[in-house]
């Protein structure tokens, strides 16, 4: 059985995006005419697919954050405990980010104008909103503390994970991922107020 070709249309369109990614990557810039020269496309195709620059940065975040999603935040864990269920979340989060070249970029903040700001902001949001629900069926099981706001708890673990990973990530020799992991867990675990773990 013969796997069903993309469309051409995408197949182009995601070389576009695997071109801009790599340009960020490697220049720390997004230069429409340096994406096309690197995808093997006329100058104005970039512009034919995104529209703009803006656009086109705008569609990389979009890449980037369902890669994101796939890994880890729209995963759904088969364990029995909301803190099972978690420490693998922040592992599969973690070790998506650390393979991800784009992740120092994007947690660092990608260099665009409002319109790539309020995308970025975007997603952030949604993320929020995500561990809001996450949290909040937590507590209405009785496993996390009922009286905390579950949005300012999911803001507050969603920022502070960014800001380690991002700290992480552009250290010149970067920790090992599973410190990351413990680190985080810690910081996780302390946040939505679970008891500490038993010493090993």
């Amino acid at each position: 059985m013969t796997t069903p070709k993309a469309p051409r249309g995408a197949t182009t369109r995601e070389r576009l995006l695997r071109a801009a990614a790599e340009e960020l990557v490697e220049t720390g810039e997004l230069e429409v005419a340096a994406v096309s020269r690197r995808a093997g496309a006329s100058a104005g195709l970039p512009y034919r697919y995104f529209g703009t620059r803006s656009g086109l940065l705008i569609a990389v975040l979009d890449d980037f954050y369902q890669r994101l999603g796939d890994a880890a935040a729209l995963r759904a864990y088969d364990a029995p405990t909301w803190a099972e269920r978690e420490r693998r979340r922040i592992r599969d989060w973690v070790m998506a980010l650390y393979a991800d070249p784009l992740a120092p970029l994007v947690l660092g903040g990608l260099v665009g104008d409002a319109e790539v700001a309020t995308a970025n902001t975007r997603h952030l949001h949604l993320l929020i909103e995500l561990g809001a629900r996450n949290i909040a069926r937590a507590q209405r099981a009785g496993e996390l503390q009922a009286d905390r706001d579950s949005e300012f708890l999911a803001a507050a673990t969603l920022g502070g994970t960014n800001a380690m990973l991002s700290v992480a990530l552009t250290r010149p020799h970067r920790p090992p991922a599973e410190e990351i992991i413990a680190e985080l867990w810690a910081v996780v675990r302390g946040a939505v107020g679970l008891p500490s773990a038993p010493a090993q």
